[in-house]
This record gives C-alpha cells, structure tokens and sequence, in this order.
C-alpha cells in the first residue's frame, strides 16, 4: 500500500494538465456539475440587492420620503434582508458539514434542492417585506449547503493540475449567476409593474431540477466513501472518474493506487486526531488550518466585495441614472467571469499567494483612488468611480475571488474537510453580518450618505489583509494532500511551504507512530476490501 501510494503520489505531482483532461475528464464533467448549484446561489443573492434599486420593488416593499422625493427601501430593512440571508447561510453551512459527513455530498445536495423549490414560493407570493424576510433567511439556510458541498467535493474528485481549474470554477458560477440576473433585471426594468420583481424570482425555479438530475447521476465523494471503510465502493467510484487512455491502459492499477493513497492518508491523519467533530477543527494541526481558512475567506469578505454585491444601488448613488447602473452591472459581471477565465492562466504561472496577495494589493490602490473621487461632486468624478469599480470587479475575479476557493478546498486535512470549510464559510458569513449592517447606511441617501467615500473604509481592512496575507497565508501550488499534512504536522512557516522538500507515506515512520488500533483498522479495511473483491469476482464467474 505504502509504494502505491507513493507512486501514484509521485505521479498525481508529475501530471500535465493534457494528461490530466484526459485521465480524468468524468471528475471535471461532475464536478462542474455539481459546481451548478452556485450559479443558483449567485442569482438569488445579487437578485435582492439589486432589487433596492429598481421603483417598482421600491414602491411595493419600501416608503416615500418627501424630503428626496421618492421611494426608498429604509436601511434598516436592507440591513435586515441581508443579514437573513447571512443568518440562514450560517444555520445551513453548520447543518450541511453534519449531514455531509454522515449521508454523503449526494444526498445532501438533493435534499437541499428540493428544499429550495419549497421555499422560493414563500418570497414569490411575498405580501409586505416581513415576509419576505421570512423566505430570504429561509433559502439562505439551503444556500449555505452549497457554498460547502460544492468546494469539497470538487476539490476530492480530481488531481492536483485540474484542482485550482474546478474549484475556482465554482466561483465562475457565482459569476455567471449574478450576471445573469442583472440581464434580468435590466429588461424588467421598463415594467411598472409587480412582475418587474416577480418575474426574476420566478426563474428560480428553473435551477433546482436539472440539477438534483445531475447530482443524482453524480458519483459519490471517494474520499468521503473510504473515510467511512466503504472501499469497495470508493474503489467503483474512483473508476467512474477516471478515462481510459494511452497514458493509461490499466484504470485498475490507478484505482488501487488511488484507494491505497487515500486510505493511507486518512489513517495518518487519525493518528494526529481523535475524530472528526466540529470540535476537531480547532484541535491540534487542524487549528492552524482551519484559522487560516477562515481568514482568507473573511478577507475576501472584508476587502471591498459588498461594494459588488451593491453595485446597482452603489452606481444609483454615485451619480449614475436608473438605467446606466443597470448596465455598467452587467458589463461589471462580464468583466468578473473574464477575470475568473484569467486567473486559470495565471494559476499556471505563479502560485496562490502571489496571486492572492497581488490582487489585494492592486485593489487596495484603486479604493483608496474611489474614496478620493468620492471628495469631488462632479459628473465625471461619478463616470471614474463607475470606472474603477469596474477594474476592481476584474482585479478581484482574477485573484481573491477564485483562488480563494481552491486555497480554502486545498488547507483542510481530508479527515475534516467538509466541516472545515463549512467553519471557514461560516467565518465569511459573520463577517458579512456587519457588512450587511453599515454597508447600506453608508450608501443610502436617508442614512449616513458616504457614496463613493466607503472606498477609504474598506481600503483600511484590505491594509490589514496585506500584512496578514503575507505572514500567514502558504503556497499551496503543486502539493499534494499527502504533503500538505506532513508540511502542517511540521509546523513549517507560511512563506517556506513552497521551498520545503518532504517525504510522504514513510512506511517506517507510519508504523512507529502508527498504536495497535490504528494498525488493526488499516489491516482489518485492507482484509474486508479483498474479501469483497473474491465475491464480485465468484459472482461474475458465475
């Protein structure tokens, strides 16, 4: 087991991406399916900020306010719409890490589908704003078991090459999503109307079906299948990823080479751990990983990203007309999916921290360039913050954004994973709590009114994000699971990962911590796998 998994350790490091397209071209297909139910995520929640700008959900769920002269959704009620959503995303990421690592990705993913259909109705027939409330905290319980599912297992599914590919991918869909939904909303702009809102919320439930349709399709997780001794399973799993082709004529040989190499890993992993709770999370090696997972989501949350989320209204509130906001939203999605297309070019030349901090750093820039222009009260100050809010969308998709995905998937022990990224997501979502209260009071007209001047606030925390990136935040590019454990283990500085030489799957060194327990459960998995083999086997014969 030990030569088979370092073999197929070896060669997973080695693998070019054409090999790596070719041998495993079913893990991408299902993984990008899966990955899917973000595009849902991403429609819905961009939907509800931008509709803050539009009159006729203004007429419908806000007041008039005779000093402006028009209907205005009151702070307090976007503040408390958001923070629905935030509230039920944390009630679903903790939910989902317990149901994930006891049912499965697949039936968890399902269940939460057609949860989602259900509840989508109560925002539809939605009749004063507290119901409304009601349906967003709800579907963002059944959002929050996305942000986790899809990561984790788009991250178990494939090799080293394809995985910063399929899992900055997942924040493509975000992408896609919101860009979808500003085109919606732009033709529904001239409806004055109840459907002008309506119609939008309906074309949620195009998602929901042909998704739960894929998933149920979908293989199970390997890794998820071997932790619970299902190796058989795993074994048929794995099989199901992998592509025959001239750089392999065997997919036996790598299946066993694969299974070995998880079950080894998992097993080296429970020496270091007593389970696989929560609590688990902030024990021992895994304190370290979960607190930098959690970090580098919370930065992507803290940098200047709600200014995206409020794009529309932030335009509205720059300067800009009704119909321009629309469109420079839509042009600032497009221009986020290129940017996510970018960061796989770049992914190819330099490693995540180079270009996570690198992308921090530009952004900080450009705010503090938006706050400035925020001091002048001129039409062309508000077409440059238009402008430059359009460049941070683009720095942003290219860097933060997505290689936050695959660093976040990359940092947990497999032993965890789930629910670390479950806490980590769940780390951005207190931190969008705040966000979601002050961001509105700083842009609406009826509270504070700072328009483009909150590009100095969040410039301040994207100062702090530098100075932490830099010492906390490790190369990840090129490791294996298998590596980074023993890189974790060894308490090796951030900006050493990428320099330090290891050795992975010592067998001498497994077995002299390896107590009697953990040895019997190895030899015990290896006896029930053969055994169930010698079974298929008889049944085929026969």
């Amino acid at each position: 087991m030990s030569n088979d998994a370092q073999a197929n350790d070896a060669h997973e490091k080695s693998m070019t991406l054409k090999e790596g397209i070719a041998t495993f071209p079913k893990a991408a297909f299902w993984s990008v399916v899966l990955s899917t139910a973000i595009i849902m995520e991403g429609f819905d929640t961009n939907l509800l900020a931008s509709l803050y700008n539009q009159t006729s959900f203004q007429i419908h769920y806000g007041r008039y306010y005779p000093d402006l002269g028009e209907y205005q959704i009151p702070a307090k009620w976007q503040t408390s719409l958001s923070m629905a959503v935030n509230v039920g995303e944390i009630i679903g990421l903790w939910l989902a890490g317990i149901t994930a690592e006891r049912y499965g990705y697949r039936p968890t993913l399902i269940v939460s589908m057609m949860l989602v259909i259900g509840f989508i109705f109560i925002i539809f027939y939605s009749v004063s704003i507290e119901m409304l409330l009601v349906g967003e905290l709800l579907c963002g319980v059944v959002w929050g078991a996305f942000q986790t599912l899809t990561v984790s297992y788009a991250s178990e599914v494939c090799p080293v090459v394809l995985r910063v590919y399929l899992t900055t991918y997942v924040n493509a869909c975000w992408v896609i999503g919101q860009l979808i939904s500003s085109c919606v909303l732009k033709g529904t702009l001239s409806m004055d109307t109840q459907w002008a809102y309506k119609i939008p919320w309906a074309l949620q439930w195009i998602w929901p079906i042909p998704i739960i349709t894929g998933v149920y399709f979908a293989p199970e997780s390997p890794w998820w299948l071997c932790k619970k001794g299902r190796l058989h399973e795993a074994r048929t799993s794995i099989r199901r990823l992998l592509s025959k082709n001239k750089n392999l004529p065997d997919v036996d040989v790598l299946a066993d080479a694969m299974l070995s190499k998880m079950q080894l890993t998992i097993t080296h992993e429970k020496q270091q751990m007593t389970g696989s709770s929560y609590w688990d999370c902030f024990r021992g090696v895994n304190l370290r990983r979960t607190r930098i997972a959690s970090m580098i989501w919370v930065l992507q949350n803290i940098t200047g990203s709600a200014l995206m989320g409020y794009s529309t209204y932030f335009y509205t509130q720059a300067g800009l007309d009704q119909g321009m906001s629309f469109t420079f939203s839509i042009i600032q999605y497009a221009l986020g999916l290129i940017g996510t297309l970018l960061s796989w070019i770049l992914s190819q030349k330099y490693g995540r921290f180079t270009i996570f901090f690198g992308g921090m750093l530009i952004n900080f820039i450009i705010l503090i360039i938006v706050g400035s222009l925020g001091c002048a009260n001129s039409s062309g100050a508000s077409w440059g913050i238009g402008s430059l809010l359009l460049v941070f969308t683009f720095v942003y998709d290219s860097t933060v954004g997505p290689i936050t995905y695959c660093v976040v998937a990359e940092i947990p022990s497999a032993q965890v994973r789930s629910k670390t990224v479950a806490v980590a997501r769940n780390f951005y979502n207190l931190a969008g709590i705040p966000v979601a209260v002050i961001t509105p009071y700083m842009l609406n007209p009826t509270a504070w009114n700072w328009k483009a001047k909150t590009g100095f606030f969040w410039a301040g925390f994207s100062l702090f994000g530098l100075i932490w990136t830099w010492f906390e935040f490790p190369e990840t590019k090129g490791r294996t699971y298998a590596e980074l454990d023993v890189l974790f283990k060894n308490g090796v500085k951030a900006r050493e990962f990428k320099t330090t030489e290891v050795e992975t799957f010592n067998t001498e060194e497994m077995l002299a911590n390896m107590d009697d327990n953990h040895l019997k459960q190895v030899v015990l998995e290896k006896e029930e796998e053969e055994k169930v083999e010698m079974m298929e086997d008889a049944r085929f014969k026969t």
